[in-house]
């Protein structure tokens, strides 16, 4: 990965804050201009550095109101990558994770209601070849969504 400078984090902070912050604004901030910004995102997301750039859709909004994590043990470590691929046909899933601790893999989900909930959990995900058990943890409220700090050295 490319080493990024303190102009790189101040655009990164900016941008963390709203992604939909007109170039000229922060042009402005950073005390450059606004081709400059242009070049500095480009090269960032070129780096990996920005992964993306889109909209948050409120899941409620589509009738999603039950946002679930769930627990997945596999047979063995090394059928993660088939199990993925597995969950990758599951549009209800939006992110899963291979994890240390008690669970080999970390899922959350979005559901309309517990009937498609206890459907998504008995007939897909349970029924994976090399899932063993699962364990459901239904968040009750998302209290905090928020970007990593990015720090600037003086």
């Amino acid at each position: 990965m490319d080493k990024i400078d303190n102009l790189d984090k101040k655009i990164l902070r900016i941008l963390s804050q709203n992604a939909r912050i007109p170039f000229k604004d922060v042009a402005a901030e950073c005390g450059v201009s606004r081709a400059a910004i242009h070049q500095r995102v480009t090269h960032l997301m070129e780096a990996g550095i920005i992964t993306g750039s889109g909209f948050d859709i409120n899941p409620k909004s589509l009738g999603y109101t039950t946002c679930t994590y769930v627990g997945l043990n596999l047979e063995r470590g090394s059928m993660y990558k088939d199990v993925v691929q597995r969950l990758l046909t599951i549009p209800e899933i939006v992110e899963c994770h291979f994890t240390t601790g008690p669970y080999t893999m970390l899922v959350k989900l979005y559901a309309q209601d517990n009937e498609q909930l206890m459907d998504l959990l008995n007939n897909k995900m349970q029924s994976i070849p090399g899932v063993v058990s699962t364990e459901t943890l239904i968040s009750l409220e998302q209290s905090i969504k928020r970007e990593v700090p990015v720090h600037i050295e003086a």
